[in-house]
Order: C-alpha cells, then structure tokens, then sequence
C-alpha cells in the first residue's frame, strides 16, 4: 500500500478561547506529560535504589568489611592488675583500641552472581521508565485526538446550526409569501433547536476532552491551553516481513522485562546450587590497650605511646565454613529456584506471544484504519455535495424541511466517520512505528 500523507486536524478552538491562551503541539503535550509524570518519577526513585544496589554487589564482591572501635573506662572496684594478674581494689582507668578487616574469598559465587543481577535489575528499571513513557505516550496521543476530534465537529455542527438559522428565516419569509406552510417553519425551528442541542453536547464533550488530557499530562486545570494540527505520514510499508515483527518483538520494553526476569531465574538457580559448596574466608585484625592507676604514688605507669606499643597484638584467620547439614534448606532453596525459572521462562514465552500478536494486530488494524479512511473520505464528498444541494434546493422550495433534515443529519454523521477514521489511522500508525521501533 503506497505511503500516504494525511495533513489534518483542526485549527485552534476558536472564539471560546482568548488570543492569549497558550498553544500547544502534541510533541508539547507528550514532552509536558512525561516530565511531571509520578508515575515515572516513581520508577527513577526505585531505579536509583537499584543502582545503588550494584554499587553494594561490587563492594561486596571485590573490598573488604573493615571496623574500628575504642574504649575507654574507669573502675572504682575490685579488678585484675594487668600487670601482675592479680586483684586490686585500686581505681584504674583503662583505654583499649581495635582494627578489623574480613573479606569473603569464595561463598559459591553469590558475590558474583549478585553482581550480574543486580546489573540486570538496574537495567529493567530502565525498560521499566521507557515503558511507562510509552504508555504516557500512547495515552496523551489519544487524548489530544480526542480534542482535535470534538473540536471540529463542535465547529462542523456550528457552521451547521448557522445555516439552520438561515433556512428557518428563509423558511419565515417564505411563508409569509405563501410559498411555505406553518409545518415547514416549525419544522426548521425543530431543526435549529436540534443543532444547537448538538453543539451544546460536543462543547461538553470538547472540555471533558481537555480535561482527560490535562489529567494525563498533569495539567493545572484551572488553566487553559488550545491544541494545534498534526500532521502525520500514516503509512510505512506495504508489507511488513515475520522476521521483522521477531526482531522488533526482542526490542519491546515488556519482552525485555520478562528476558531479564528468566535471566535473573536461573542467576538465582546457580547461586542456591553453589551454597553447597564450602565457604572460605580471610580475617585479620590489630588490638592494644592503656590502663593506669589514677592517684597511687607507688605505682609508676608507663607512658601512653609505649603501652599502645607493648600492648599490641595482631591476629590473621583463615576459616572454611563447610555445610553439612541444615535441615534440608539448602535443597528447598534450590527447589525453589528451579520453579522460578520454571515460571520465569513460562511468562517470557507468554510475554513474546503476546507481542507479537499485538504486533500483527497492530499492522492490520492500521492497514484496516487506511482502507476505512478512503472510504470515508469518498463518502464525506458524497454527503457535502448532497448537503450543499439540499440546502439550495430548500432555498428554493423543492424539498421538504423534513428531507433537509435528513441530509443535514447524514452529513453531520459523514463529517463525523471521517473524523474518526482520520485520527484511528494517526493513532494506529503511531502504535505501529512504536511497535517496529520507527521514530515518529
């Protein structure tokens, strides 16, 4: 199908909106309702916790624990002489200093594990915020069309409860000559009333659409904008091949989230596997103490630097933690881990099936939107050039009020499926190029 360009959708809201009201294209409407979407600003708060969980899982992997503490004491009782090991009842004072440092050396390659998943974790938060951005997206396009929509039937009725208000005074004037019955007047009043009860429901259809639109963009709704044209190449091929759809399936945020939940499965199964295996760690650490006895003239205490010297002592431990048995924990845990991979696995080959199918949907649904809008396009000329002759014929009294009536609402409906049929096909090839991965 040749690649067509629809050059649509209205002009400004016209006269209920003042000159000084702010104009805004549909990119500016998108931009504005991702930028002060909660929802996304909620997905970068939990995707800056898992970025700081990668961060964690490298420390963890590759630097040691490292703790420091100091004490300090009086003691006005019985206690033991460090010295000689005996008890006093002398007051002393005792200060003591420690350093410590322990790095695991392997623990079945949880540090590692860990490391890749949650590398996988920060970037499903990342698909996770372009999903949503697509959904914000997806939902500020239909609803900016749903302004453009009812605000140029709102301005199609008018111009049509305009001519209605002509003929009901050409319709008064005829009879006034003879040339009409009172049937036919009241008959037009009945028509004019009509139009204005039309144009009075797509004018609250019309704020009821601005106001869908600014609830997604966030939007002050006290405030008050006007929407511009858009202008869209609808098509994009004639065809689109299997193996396309496949590869834009394998870039679509919801496959990539359930790719990145089976690798993060079976991540979890090695992990729960490995905890089999022995634990080995390195340990090392430094410790000196001070004391004196504060008041004893026959005690000389040695100076503060000499004791923390003397009184120093290092250690360094090497420990093999072998799990023999744990009530059977760590065998649940493997288990566990495999119904997880079992249903991580289940839920991608659902999650592709899905796509895909949403994919080939999409394709026919905007082929199907294409071959509607030419009809309709066809059948709207048809409907105006039966309008504009039933408005001269009335005018010159060949038809009735009640067959102008007819046409009137036929084209009204015509105008109206044309519409309609314009911003389906804007709004379904929009999902097509999101779909394929076609900057729009």
């Amino acid at each position: 199908m040749a690649k067509r360009t629809i050059i649509i959708l209205m002009m400004m809201f016209g006269a209920a909106h003042a000159q000084d009201t702010a104009v805004m294209t549909l990119r500016d409407c998108v931009r504005y309702a991702l930028s002060h979407s909660a929802e996304v600003r909620v997905l970068q708060a939990d995707l800056g916790d898992a970025q700081l969980a990668r961060r964690n899982a490298i420390l963890n992997a590759f630097t040691p624990e490292i703790d420091g503490g100091a004490y300090a004491y009086s003691n006005f009782g019985r206690s033991i002489d460090p010295e000689t090991n005996t008890y006093s009842n002398t007051t002393s004072f005792h200060n003591g200093y420690s350093l410590s440092a322990g790095i695991t050396l392997f623990n079945g390659f949880r540090a590692i594990n860990n490391m890749k998943i949650t590398k996988i974790a920060e970037a499903t938060g990342v698909t996770r915020i372009q999903q949503t951005e697509d959904k914000i997206t997806l939902a500020t396009i239909e609803a900016y069309c749903n302004v453009l929509y009812f605000t140029e039937l709102s301005r199609t009725v008018q111009a049509q409860m305009e001519t209605a208000e002509t003929a009901l005074r050409l319709a008064q004037r005829q009879k006034d000559l003879g040339q009409k019955s009172q049937a036919d007047v009241l008959q037009m009043e009945a028509e004019l009333s009509d139009r204005k009860y039309k144009y009075i429901v797509c004018e609250n259809q019309l704020q009821n659409a601005y106001i869908t639109l600014k609830d997604i963009m966030l939007f002050p709704t006290e405030q008050s904008f006007s929407v511009t044209d858009v202008e869209a190449d609808t098509m994009l091929s004639d065809a689109v091949h299997t193996m396309e759809v496949s590869r834009a399936a394998d870039r679509l945020p919801a496959v990539i989230i359930a790719e990145n939940e089976r690798q993060t499965a079976r991540l979890a199964l090695k992990t729960a596997r490995w905890q089999l295996l022995p634990s080995l760690s390195l340990n090392g650490g430094w410790s000196s103490t001070y004391f004196t006895y504060p008041g004893r003239t026959d005690y000389v205490t040695a100076p503060y630097g000499q004791q923390i010297a003397n009184n120093g002592g290092e250690y360094v431990q090497l420990s093999l933690n072998i799990p023999i048995y744990n009530r059977l924990s760590r065998q649940t845990e493997i288990a566990r881990r495999r119904n997880d991979c079992d249903r991580a696995e289940a839920r991608y080959a659902q999650a592709r099936q899905t796509v895909e199918a949403e994919i080939h949907r999409a394709i026919a649904d905007r082929d199907g939107a294409a071959a509607a809008l030419q009809q309709a396009e066809q059948h709207s000329a048809l409907q105006q050039q039966l309008y504009a002759m039933s408005v001269r014929q009335f005018e010159q009294g060949l038809i009735s009020a009640l067959d102008y009536q007819t046409v009137a609402d036929n084209h009204l409906t015509a105008v109206a499926d044309l519409l309609n049929a314009r911003l389906q096909l804007f709004l379904k090839t929009w999902v097509v190029r999101y779909y394929l991965g076609v900057s729009s």
